[in-house]
């Protein structure tokens, strides 16, 4: 087991360092409200930003999220980070996903991956996940799972890009 996570923890680093200057993939997905949008041409306007996949239906996401919006005004305010959320649901969940943005008050974009392909362009495996974009759309971070805190890895790495 502990030979598991180890290679688990080196195939993370190693996804992670080398998506470190990758460029966003050219994926179509739609918004809540049903318009198209092209994700290589995610932005925010020369500012670092942070790509969630959640689903409706995970504990561990929704907790990140939640956890995020507690932050997210002070955050944008301090930084003038975005976060954009993609729902990873499935094309007969996704009625589910504007009634829970709606309820927590997220104000995230939305964006609508049904058939997971901006998840498979990207070559991740498990939800929640969370991309930092630098501001020149370059992967600066890459990070699969949560627990209770570790949000605060996020707010600290788009501190360290607005350093550069």
């Amino acid at each position: 087991m502990k030979l598991l996570k180890s290679l688990i923890t080196v195939a993370l680093a190693i996804f992670a360092v080398s998506g470190a200057s990758a460029q966003l993939p050219s994926v179509n997905l739609k918004t809540i409200d049903g318009k198209t949008v092209d994700t290589a041409t995610l932005s925010n306007d020369g500012k670092p930003f942070v790509i969630s996949f959640f689903a409706t239906w995970c504990k561990p996401c929704n907790r990140e999220l939640k956890a995020i919006h507690e932050v997210y005004p002070d955050w944008q305010d301090e930084t003038g980070m975005k976060l954009i959320a993609i729902s990873t649901d499935e094309a007969q969940n996704v009625s589910k996903v504007k009634p829970l943005v709606d309820a927590e008050g997220w104000e995230y974009e939305v964006l609508l991956d049904t058939n997971s392909d901006f998840l498979r362009a990207l070559g991740i495996q498990m939800i929640p996940h969370v991309l930092i974009i630098d501001g020149n759309g370059n992967i600066a971070d890459s990070r699969s799972g949560y627990i209770d805190g570790s949000e605060s890895h996020i707010i600290e790495k788009i501190r360290e890009l607005q350093s550069k």
